[in-house]
């Protein structure tokens, strides 16, 4: 490993909750595209399939045109699902910087209901904290939107 490869430092956003839904009540709200597109935002080409490539998309800044390029890393039917989080352009900063990212959900069935993790990995400091502050944010009241859509009647 290169001196300036070992001196990268990155950060994780990382939620638990315990929520009162059975595990396969959360795991059709993470991986049914309809019900994504009410809790997150609407995925383009959205498969549970490892592997699968899908989008999303978001506010534009600069040079980049507001995608997020996903794709299926793992899925592991009511217990674990990843999919890499890539947007961004490498002229930017701030808003919009270069992301390469992975978000991985996993559950776990309790007395109460379904202890719900959520680990947005690998935001680079500096470069991508403006990210990391507006996502910290932003995944609070994504899991509240979880929620209250895995409380529905389906």
């Amino acid at each position: 490993m290169s001196a300036v490869a070992s001196k990268v430092q990155t950060q994780d956003i990382v939620l638990d909750e315990v929520f009162p839904h059975a595990v396969a009540t959360i795991w059709r709200a993470l991986t049914n595209a309809q019900l994504i597109a009410r809790w997150l935002m609407p995925p383009t080409g959205f498969e549970a399939v490892e592997g699968n490539i899908f989008t999303f998309k978001t506010n534009p800044a600069g040079v980049w045109d507001g995608t997020i390029h996903c794709r299926v890393l793992e899925v592991v039917p009511n217990q674990r699902f990843a999919y890499a989080w890539k947007g961004g352009d490498e002229s930017n900063t701030g808003y919009g910087s270069a992301l390469d990212t992975v978000v991985t959900w996993s559950l776990t069935p309790v007395e109460a209901g379904t202890r719900v993790r959520v680990v947005h990995s690998g935001f680079v400091t500096p470069t991508n904290d403006t990210a990391y502050r507006n996502m910290s944010d932003g995944w609070v009241k994504v899991l509240q939107r979880l929620d209250a859509i895995s409380g529905e009647d389906k």
